[in-house]
């Protein structure tokens, strides 16, 4: 009992109301029109970015196998399909979405709470709203509502949950999903209180899937989306659940943190409504591990500064905190031959040798072909690694790479910050390039364009319909 005891030893005097219930208010109180332009059109930014990545992953075997998996399930219903003229019943259809959404690990990520902040706040929210004849503001508010909630419920674990072997966006996702379909199912602060702790008993995620390249990673969001849509769902139908999800005895963070890692617990509910952790959402510049990002960028780096190339190297070191090693560069051996495209995106390894071999890190270096490329595999093997001590994780994903040369010279080039987060923007143009090169995999010109106006007039929209129609091929 200590470890629970020590995992939110800094808790006790965080509020004197639990923190479901600051979420709680937070999430059924917010007004809307007191949200700041330049927040809701970052939230349209980000909404853009989710549904090219979802245009995109339908042309992958896992976003059809998904996709026919839920269909067979449970058949057709009311709720669209991204990229597709299938409808399916809400659950479904948000754990669809989720998948497509998150499957190329290529979704914006908040770099303190180590989440995908906006793929189960979205995938709820489409869901939800779609079935309840919502506004597009009303869509854009519950979003956010679902953003705010997971960021800060993940900065306060301190980047604990991958140390434990979890995955904070299929942990803490399921909380403000739960949040996001509370708000649109016009619920109850009480009842929002409910649908978070009810929601506690669904969330899950587990890092296992960096053993093998398992495909269960894809769907985390996807169920965390599902899990929050039933706890509100129970909870407006006046099903009980525990007050404390959080900082409780079994809560969250005293389950999944343990002992030695104290949870940060004033986090969870800090400044909500005055600063907007959205804002702190990192866009992905590559279709890759957040972690790795760092390392993409100095390659490049290196190879337009001092014309790098395979075979002038003799050995790399990447540097970085040991919580991202866990995730990107062990075990070794599977790190620097990898076996699928999954592999291939949590290698520090291969994504150092692909940028540098390529002098570009896209789609097009994850797939089949690419990581089976012996000039890249070879360059893999002399990547080795070390621990950053002065690494920012988790505020921001630094990273730094030592080259040495076969000619005897010693290169390096550090980011201190990940390119796509607050301090290292991507402009609104980067976003809209990314969204159209995503969605042009999958439909066509016309239909990307339709699908551009309709997301970013979703403040203006007084229903989803037109949503709807850009988002549907039939």
């Amino acid at each position: 009992m200590d470890g629970l005891q020590t995992a939110v030893s800094d808790g006790t005097a965080a509020a004197n109301r639990p923190i479901a219930a600051m979420l709680a208010e937070f999430a059924c109180g917010l007004d809307d029109r007191a949200v700041p332009d330049r927040v809701m059109e970052r939230a349209r930014l980000h909404i853009l970015d989710c549904i090219g990545i979802a245009l995109a992953s339908t042309g992958y075997e896992f976003g059809q196998r998904t996709i026919d998996a839920m269909r067979g399930l449970a058949g057709e219903g009311p709720s669209p399909v991204i990229g597709t003229d299938i409808r399916l019943p809400m659950r479904d259809a948000a754990l669809v979405n989720g998948t497509l959404i998150h499957g190329l690990d290529y979704d914006d990520t908040h770099s303190d709470g180590v989440v995908h902040a906006s793929v189960s706040a979205l995938s709820a929210a489409l869901a939800q709203g779609f079935a309840s004849g919502a506004t597009g503001r009303d869509l854009l508010a519950a979003y956010l509502v679902g953003v705010e909630a997971s960021s800060r419920i993940g900065q306060a674990a301190q980047g604990g949950f991958h140390l434990r072997g979890h995955h904070p966006t299929g942990l803490v996702g399921a909380f403000g999903a739960a949040l996001t379909a509370a708000r649109l199912a016009g619920l109850s602060e009480r009842e929002a209180a409910m649908a978070q702790g009810i929601a506690l008993s669904m969330a899950a995620g587990s890092l296992e899937f960096l053993s093998d390249g398992a495909w269960t990673k894809r769907i985390h969001p996807g169920w965390a989306a599902v899990a929050g849509i039933t706890a509100a769902a129970l909870a407006g139908g006046g099903f009980q659940g525990p007050s404390a999800p959080y900082e409780g005895r079994y809560g969250l963070y005293n389950l999944h943190l343990g002992a030695g890692h104290d949870a940060r617990l004033d986090m969870a509910t800090a400044a909500l409504g005055e600063v907007w952790e959205l804002e702190n959402v990192a866009f992905k510049p590559y279709p890759a591990c957040h972690f790795n990002h760092a390392f993409a960028d100095a390659a490049l780096a290196l190879r337009r500064e001092h014309g790098l190339r395979p075979e002038d190297v003799d050995s790399i070191t990447g540097y970085l905190a040991d919580a991202q090693a866990n995730v990107v560069c062990r075990p070794e051996e599977t790190k620097k031959r990898p076996q699928n495209s999954y592999d291939a995106q949590f290698s520090m390894h291969y994504t150092i040798a692909a940028a540098l071999k390529h002098g570009r890190f896209t789609l097009d270096e994850i797939d089949g072909q690419a990581i089976s490329d012996p000039e890249v595999l070879a360059l893999a093997e002399r990547v080795d690694f070390a621990i950053d001590p002065d690494s920012a994780f988790p505020r921001y994903y630094s990273g730094e790479i030592r080259v040495r040369t076969r000619d005897g010279r010693e290169l390096r080039h550090r980011e201190s910050v990940n390119r796509g987060s607050d301090a290292n923007p991507l402009s609104a143009e980067d976003i809209a390039a990314k969204f159209r090169d995503n969605a042009a995999r999958a439909v066509a010109p016309e239909r990307v364009e339709r699908i551009y106006e309709a997301v970013m007039t979703l403040d203006r929209a007084p229903d989803l319909k037109e949503l709807d129609a850009a988002l549907s091929t039939g």
